[in-house]
């Protein structure tokens, strides 16, 4: 079994504005090329044009609505990765120390030449955010594009996860909680930021920042004649031809 440090240099993490994600997948494309390109075993696809198909991802976005009382429905949009907690029970229950987390930022990654791919640590993960890739028989997650943050041969923005840098909406934020200086930390507090199903004891260091609640559209019934059907004005063959078309 693997053992947890008792504290890291850093919490490297995410924050991830449930306010401001609009669900278009564009960390899931971009995480999938780069994890695919670069860091450990590719990502497989799996009959990808077939009748079942299936994949490796290791972020994903579930969407929801959302009803609460005397207000109207809302859309959220729910990316979820490995948290990388700081009492990651995928760690203490991998049989052969493939799972674990790095002293010096808090990462929480798989050696996977060590992985005998038995899926324990996908059992014991809370949050699901673990996939067994069915190609190369070992587990697969988030590393926080450890290659990608340290890598000094690219440009100094571009040394942030992939998911960070392609979301159009900036609703991915990166950086160490250890700082209570740094911009997740301000975040979080400013926002109040929460964990996700912290019942379980986890401690996970990437945050949620909670939506918004939006104001009730009370004035559809002032907007209704604006958006009444206006008369016909078109006059002449066009006039004629549409007036036509539209008995048909």
């Amino acid at each position: 079994m693997t053992t947890l440090p008792q504290s890291t240099q850093k919490k490297l993490g995410l924050v991830i504005d449930l306010d401001t994600c609009v669900g278009c997948h564009a960390c899931v494309i971009s995480c999938k090329e780069w994890n695919t390109s670069n860091y450990g075993a590719p990502l497989s696809d799996m009959d990808a044009y077939g009748k079942d198909p299936a994949g490796t991802f290791l972020n994903r976005v579930h969407t929801f609505e959302v009803k609460q009382e005397n207000k109207p429905a809302q859309v959220t949009h729910f990316p979820k990765s490995c948290l990388h907690c700081e009492d990651a029970p995928c760690v203490t229950v991998c049989p052969t120390g493939a799972s674990y987390k790095r002293v010096e930022d808090g990462i929480v990654l798989v050696n996977e030449s060590d992985c005998i791919g038995c899926g324990l640590c996908a059992w014991s993960c809370p949050y699901g955010a673990r996939e067994m890739d069915a190609a190369e028989g070992v587990m697969k997650k988030c590393t926080l594009c450890v290659d990608r943050i340290y890598n000094e041969n690219i440009p100094e923005e571009d040394r942030v996860p992939s998911c960070v840098r392609t979301c159009p909406a900036g609703a991915r934020h990166f950086g160490d909680f250890a700082d209570p200086e740094s911009n997740v930390s301000i975040l979080t507090a400013e926002r109040g930021g929460m964990d996700l199903m912290p019942e379980q004891g986890t401690k996970p260091v990437n945050k949620y920042l909670p939506p918004r609640p939006k104001a009730d559209i009370e004035q559809i019934d002032i907007l209704a004649p604006l958006l009444e059907r206006q008369p016909e004005e078109t006059g002449g063959f066009l006039g004629w031809l549409d007036r036509t078309l539209e008995k048909l």
